[in-house]
């Protein structure tokens, strides 16, 4: 990272002599299959000021998870009860969760007055926090792979931090075919699965006239269709004011799909959902991804090809 956004970063966190934000890293869904990248990350969030206490342990790694469920829900909890913790990072995504979310306390988690931040998996634990406890956290990145890429994406870590120490954040997008309107509503979504996944259960808010946006990797557009539907057959998407589609990368057509690709099903569902849809949304698994406010109250301007989404009225990091 170069040393002139590492001395930017700093002076937006006013963290010249090491006072800068306490971060807690914790590994509620998946490991870090390379221990190494841990150190690196941390090293990056010291370089822009940051003061970190890592609560992962490469050593409780539990099959597929960063430790034992307990070990999880543990660092969750401990995280949440420091008084000198200021940010919750995940380390990672992956699956695990949803596992923990009966047994986890939402509200010490929500009454914390932290700020936690992730994507992907971490999605199910922020709708948790919503549907609970009306508690607001951050779709952003996270310690791997957002705090070790080589580069790094200037676009995510500085959104990242003007958004958590800003009262008020704006996000710009666009693509082509995008209808203009403008329109006001609570901010929320996340991972296109986990959302699906959560659906007629008690954590998945019931959010009426919000802004949805959505995301995800791997997933064939059919998938992604169909992810949709079920949240439109579950009666979801009909309660929304606009859905805005993020980054929907990673995955491969093949001659069975016969020309149906993204584009064809993002024309065949602004056909058949009784909502707006916008695509371009900046976040998602790419390496550039906007810091959104999940929870708080946001205005939607477009203009037809672009627009922009300004949150407001989240907590952030005054100092």
């Amino acid at each position: 990272m170069s040393t002139e956004l590492n001395q930017r970063l700093r002076t937006t966190l006013n963290a010249q002599d090491g006072q800068g934000p306490r971060v807690a890293i914790v590994s509620p869904s998946g490991y870090a299959p390379d221990p190494a990248a841990v150190t690196r990350g941390i090293a990056t969030l010291e370089a822009q000021g940051c003061r970190v206490r890592n609560l992962t342990d490469p050593a409780q790694r539990f099959h597929r998870f960063g430790a034992s469920d307990d070990q999880r829900i543990a660092q969750l909890l401990a995280a949440a009860s420091d008084p000198e913790i200021d940010i919750v990072l995940a380390l990672r995504g992956g699956y695990g969760l949803t596992r923990l979310l009966p047994e986890l306390d939402l509200g010490l988690l929500a009454r914390s007055g932290k700020l936690f931040v992730g994507h992907s998996d971490f999605t199910a634990l922020q709708m948790a926090l919503l549907a609970q406890e009306g508690g607001i956290s951050f779709s952003g990145p996270m310690l791997c792979d957002d705090f070790v890429r080589t580069p790094p994406s200037d676009f995510t870590l500085t959104d990242f931090w003007q958004c958590l120490t800003s009262e008020r954040h704006v996000v710009h997008g666009g693509a082509p075919g995008n209808p203009a309107l403008e329109v006001d509503g609570t901010v929320w979504g996340g991972n296109l699965a986990m959302l699906t996944h959560l659906v007629g259960s008690p954590w998945l808010p019931a959010v009426e006239g919000g802004i949805l946006f959505v995301e995800d990797i791997n997933e064939h557009p059919y998938r992604v269709e169909r992810m949709l539907l079920q949240l439109m057959h579950a009666g979801v998407l009909q309660r929304q004011r606009a859905v805005l589609l993020g980054d929907f990368s990673g995955y491969r057509l093949s001659d069975y799909d016969n020309g149906y690709d993204f584009a064809q099903m993002l024309d065949w569902l602004r056909a058949h959902v009784p909502v707006p849809i916008l695509a371009g949304f900046p976040v998602g698994h790419g390496a550039d991804k906007a810091t959104v406010p999940v929870g708080a109250p946001g205005r939607l301007v477009s203009s037809g090809e672009r627009f922009s989404l300004t949150v407001s009225a989240y907590p952030y990091l005054s100092r």
